[in-house]
């Protein structure tokens, strides 16, 4: 009888270099979080405050019941496709940080061309027309990052960011304007777009339907940037933009249809925060998911099924603010304090990956 051993797959050196890779990026992100637990705990002591019971209401206003978990998803779903905007561009090793400017957009142009069609057009299709012009702004926002990156050398980082402001401005000049509701004299906003145009919940929840989208865009989003020729290409061209233009790689198409489809997904965050929300485009808009999908994509190494798991831990902590601030007399911003915390902490631990000899394969001995 042959021996069971002769038909088990061999364990290879680069099984091993993969497995022990895998670990560094677990490894690594948890250890940043737990670092800045314990930062933000003597934070917190310094301020006489209670770095368990902030932890304990951070955990009940986040997870602790189905109304928490409720509030969690509501938030995790904006900054799943904010996310996004992050991770792809990532893969070409670009840096955008400008999300919140493509969901601006993205709402705004929801909003705007909703408008002149309230009066007249089925929901299903003034829905769908709110979509398309959302997806179609943010695509074009981030467009323009990549285009003056390919095209002119404009660093993304600098350029997405400087278009978010440019984007907020866009935003108040045409709400406190030529757009404003003149029914509403107290907050600057466009028309709303009617209760019965909102989109509705989950059944069973309070959860709208953007959680379900943001959950499969992630999905189908991974498998484009994994297991696709142009995924390939894009992270060949994040790997070495010198050895991609010698291949023959179409490097400035890529960079500009990864920067669209980034933008895409920010600006469809914009329509949910519009049709399932505010039911109008006004200052609210403008709630920093842009900024904190940044920290999401970060720490879920812009992976977008990781992102997915990551978003609702952040959404969780931001959903806990209010709590945290009635039960402890601490700012609502202190969540932000500790995910500005976080991501410090996380860019440190980014310059430390293969560095620790445990996680690298031990060479040979002659």
């Amino acid at each position: 009888m042959a021996d069971i051993t002769d038909t088990a797959a061999p364990v290879t050196s680069d099984t091993v270099a993969r497995l022990k890779r895998s670990a560094e990026f677990v490894v690594m992100p948890a250890a940043a979080l737990l670092l800045s637990a314990i930062l933000f705990s003597i934070f917190l002591l310094i301020l006489g405050k209670s770095p368990v019971q902030f932890f304990e209401l951070l955990w009940r206003g986040g997870f602790g019941t189905w109304f928490s978990w409720q509030n969690t998803f509501i938030r995790a779903s904006p900054l799943m496709l904010t996310a996004l905007c992050v991770a792809i561009p990532a893969r070409l090793g670009m840096v955008v940080i400008g999300g919140e400017g493509a969901l601006t957009m993205g709402g705004f142009a929801a909003a705007a061309i909703a408008i002149p069609m309230i009066s007249w057009a089925p929901t299903f299709l003034l829905l769908g027309v709110m979509v398309i012009a959302s997806a179609i702004a943010g695509g074009i926002w981030m467009g323009i990052v990549g285009a003056v990156r390919h095209y002119r050398g404009v660093n993304e980082t600098i350029s997405s960011l400087l278009l978010f402001y440019i984007a907020v401005s866009i935003l108040n000049f045409f709400v406190e304007g030529a757009l404003r509701d003149p029914s509403d004299p107290n907050k600057p906003s466009t028309m709303p777009i009617g209760k019965e145009n909102m989109i509705g919940n989950i059944p069973g929840t309070d959860v709208h339907w953007g959680l379900i989208f943001g959950i499969l865009l992630c999905i189908v989003l991974y498998f484009v940037m994994n297991r696709t020729t142009f995924g390939f290409a894009a992270r060949i061209t994040g790997g070495n933009l010198r050895a991609a233009q010698a291949q023959g790689l179409p490097v400035g198409k890529l960079i500009l249809i990864s920067c669209a489809i980034a933008g895409a997904a920010a600006g469809l965050a914009g329509f949910f925060e519009i049709a399932a929300i505010h039911g109008k485009a006004n200052a609210s808009l403008v709630a920093g998911y842009g900024f904190t999908g940044i920290l999401v994509s970060f720490l879920a190494r812009h992976n977008p099924l990781v992102i997915i798991p990551v978003a609702i831990f952040l959404g969780g902590i931001a959903a806990s603010g209010g709590l945290i601030q009635r039960r402890m007399d601490l700012p609502d911003a202190t969540v932000l304090v500790l995910q500005g915390l976080i991501f410090v902490i996380l860019l440190v631990s980014e310059t430390l990956y293969g560095r620790f000899a445990i996680f690298r394969l031990k060479e040979a001995t002659s």
